[in-house]
């Protein structure tokens, strides 16, 4: 391999930067460069040998399809993501991969979202948290990672030509976050470029997000890679920091880039600069292929999955299962499982366990009486009536029904979003009837994106919610039925009681090529929980079979900008399992609104019955900084954070205030700048006051400063006018010249974000 760029010709750099095949890069034999080869994950090894494509239209080989993100970030476990990403280091490798096309990270801003189910959270620090676990362990077995879709791409309708647009600070604390902290914790072999336009720029040629941030900010050294198809310009896309463009062949693309350099259009320290980073893909090249252990993964497939899956409501605790009921397994989804996405993440699944196959053998085991009735058929409506009454029928002879329940395959999928939250109407009639003809009903649900519990909620008395949970999700779900495992997952997303209260709802997907991101920060949990509205569940509920009591909680400061927290997790319980503890900040410290609580930080603890542990947590200088868009970087205030210990975004266990010093930052004061701002200067604002009590006192009643008094302080009217204002109304009792100097006195400290 050449040891530089230099030692290859023009030619031969632009083909190596714009791809060779499909899913390759271009090989330069005579240079001792191999072709690395990339393909779809990011839960499972999409690896086609012929017809290929990137929306799952052909055949792909035979790989395990682990759960995918939907079902990680419920897990809120980062030995969950890491055990997945390790496991599929060793799939690609045997694979012929050197490259897996994964994580997804981007932010779940509407529940409708079509590739909700390849994304982890609507929070940016358990998406990243979860990410970097995944990364760092996918690329210590070998195989390179591809963080995506940068940036903002958010939904699926016209993914390819949309704008986000999106205002500086909600870009940085939301849409950005992720992506940051993966880029700086587990240094992506690549990035890949969204479709999408921010702001009006397409990803493909964004100088700003692909350099300025990217590189410049974060210190990102590995290569940009477009999503398939996503460079318009291919100049113009490597002039922004984009170094590969795939699919190949692109022989075009090559010679545009030839002839830009040639005519003086491109310098070429440009095109080396791309070489190079393509270059640094060699060292992801596969050892000789070999098969993995297929049955082995199947059951880590199925480990894993258990742990993902979220009890909603356990109402008379129906769950776990008891030895020697009758019970009826009702809903196509029970012998036909939903376990994964459609779209270029589709897994051609080594096996797929039927929940049906799993709750046959164990409640054989525990001399149950089991029977099935389909109940629906989503390909086959006509025969909704039939199929619901012998459904209900059957409801009535037994102890428990259990209602398999959810969307099918043609309604989650990239390329569309949803069009409803609701489950589809003859589902919710089959729910309601055989729990109005049934003694106790369970619902076990399958969906890639949150679905409406509302209209039929209240009726049953149980609700697992499974999302897709890879192919060994069947026998997973089985098994926390019956109380093999206890559950522990909790909800990465909010379940709205209307679609109408989700924060994006007026502007997603946007209109006339425009997505306004009008929420701001208020994503998700964030904004229920600010503005005090109701939800059915909560970001970060979950309950399980067993119980955790949290005591002793220490909050400590371990800097003027960073937080400890210690707190002692017992079970309480009879049944071994595990619980998730979570931090989340309040405070209002700074100039800008901030969410009532925001997740500062979590883990998740495996615990037998009677034991304790410590946990110590830290809450990093991120979590605890606001985006300044004055001075454009974070920024931590001074002033009171109140850490709260929670059981979800909602309830509040514990809580305890602690002040920091920050970063002492004052902003920059000009003339316009409001007397309420000039006040609060810590050298300036006490001379403004004296003055103005001095002036208001020698005015007597006429209050000459301002016609107000100001004898029991600066009311709001004064505080809000502009400091030039009240200059000229001083009648030379203020000068502005002096203030202004008062104010650009020492340099105040201001320590880099």
């Amino acid at each position: 391999m050449p040891t530089d760029a230099a030692q290859l010709t023009l030619a031969q750099k632009a083909s190596l930067v714009t791809g060779s095949s499909f899913w390759s890069t271009q090989p330069i034999p005579d240079a001792g460069v191999a072709s690395v080869t990339m393909t779809d994950g990011p839960h499972g090894v999409r690896r086609q040998q012929q017809g290929t494509d990137h929306l799952g239209l052909h055949h792909a080989e035979p790989a395990t399809c682990f759960p995918p993100a939907v079902a990680v970030g419920s897990s809120w476990s980062a030995e969950v993501a890491a055990r997945v990403g390790a496991a599929l280091a060793v799939e690609s490798r045997a694979l012929g991969v050197g490259v897996l096309l994964g994580p997804g990270i981007n932010i779940k801003r509407s529940p409708l979202g079509g590739r909700n189910f390849e994304y982890y959270s609507e929070d940016p620090l358990l998406s990243g948290e979860l990410a970097s676990a995944y990364v760092r362990a996918l690329q210590a077995g070998g195989v390179g990672a591809s963080l995506k879709h940068f940036a903002a791409n958010d939904q699926e309708t016209d993914r390819m030509t949309i704008s986000s647009d999106v205002d500086e600070r909600t870009l940085r604390e939301v849409h950005l976050s992720a992506f940051e902290r993966v880029v700086t914790d587990a240094a992506p072999a690549t990035v890949m470029c969204s479709y999408n336009r921010i702001n009006g720029v397409y990803a493909s040629e964004n100088h700003w997000l692909l350099t300025e941030v990217l590189r410049e900010e974060w210190g990102y050294e590995g290569a940009v890679v477009s999503d398939w198809g996503a460079v318009r310009d291919r100049v113009r896309s490597l002039e922004a920091g984009l170094d590969l463009a795939m699919p190949g062949p692109q022989g075009l693309q090559a010679q545009a880039i030839v002839d830009a350099v040639e005519s003086g259009r491109l310098d070429v320290a440009v095109v080396d600069r791309a070489a190079e980073r393509v270059l640094g893909l060699q060292r992801w090249q596969p050892d000789a292929a070999s098969a993995f252990d297929v049955d082995a993964h199947h059951e880590l497939a199925r480990e894993l999955a258990a742990e993902c899956a979220v009890l909603l409501r356990n109402d008379g605790e129906v769950l776990p299962l008891a030895g020697g009921s009758r019970i009826l397994v009702t809903g196509e989804f029970a012998i036909d499982p939903r376990y994964q996405g459609g779209g270029s993440s589709h897994v051609n699944a080594t096996r797929v366990d039927a929940p049906f196959e799993g709750i046959e053998a164990f409640g054989a085991a525990r001399g149950c009486e089991v029977r099935f009735e389909r109940g629906f058929d989503s390909a086959d409506t006509a025969t909704a009536d039939a199929l619901r009454d012998a459904a209900v029928a059957a409801a009535a002879e037994a102890d428990v029904a259990i209602v398999f329940a959810g969307n099918p395959e043609s309604e989650e999928s990239e390329g569309f979003d949803r069009t409803r939250l609701e489950l589809a109407a003859e589902q919710v009639l089959l729910i309601r009837e055989v729990a109005a003809a049934a003694p106790r009903t369970v619902v076990v649900l399958a969906n890639g994106g949150v679905v409406s519990l509302e209209g039929w909620h209240d009726e049953v008395d149980a609700i697992l919610e499974g999302f897709l949970l890879g192919q060994g999700g069947g026998h997973a779900l089985a098994e926390l039925l019956f109380g093999v495992v206890s559950p522990s997952g909790r909800l990465a997303e909010t379940i709205p009681l209307r679609l109408e209260d989700t924060p994006s709802h007026l502007t997603f997907p946007g209109e006339q090529g425009h997505v306004r991101y009008a929420e701001g920060v208020m994503v998700g949990y964030r904004h229920y929980t600010t503005v005090g509205a109701p939800v059915r569940y909560p970001f970060g509920h979950g309950l399980g079979y067993t119980r955790f009591a949290t005591s002793d909680v220490v909050v400590t400061a371990t800097g003027p900008d960073a937080i400890a927290v210690e707190v002692t997790v017992a079970n309480v319980g009879e049944l071994a399992g595990k619980h998730v503890v979570q931090l989340y900040l309040h405070t209002d410290a700074g100039p800008v609104r901030r969410p009532a609580r925001v997740l500062a930080a979590f883990t998740k603890v495996a615990l037998d019955p009677g034991t304790s542990t410590r946990v110590r947590l830290e809450l990093d200088r991120r979590v605890l900084a606001y985006w300044d868009v004055e001075l454009h970087r974070f920024v931590v205030a001074t002033g009171d954070y109140t850490v709260q210990l929670c059981a979800d975004a909602v309830t509040v266990l514990d809580q305890a205030t602690i002040a920091l010093e920050g970063d002492g930052i004052v902003a920059g004061l000009t003339l316009q700048s409001t007397v309420g701002e000039w006040i609060a200067h810590p050298v300036a604002g006490p001379e403004i006051v004296n003055a103005l009590m001095a002036l208001s006192a020698a005015a007597g009643s006429q209050a000459q400063a301002a016609d107000i008094d100001l004898s029991a302080g600066i009311p709001d009217i004064v505080g809000l006018m502009p400091m030039v204002q009240l200059v000229h109304l001083s009648g030379g009792g203020l000068d502005g010249d002096h203030l202004l100097a008062l104010a650009a006195g020492p340099a105040l400290p201001h320590p880099s974000a």
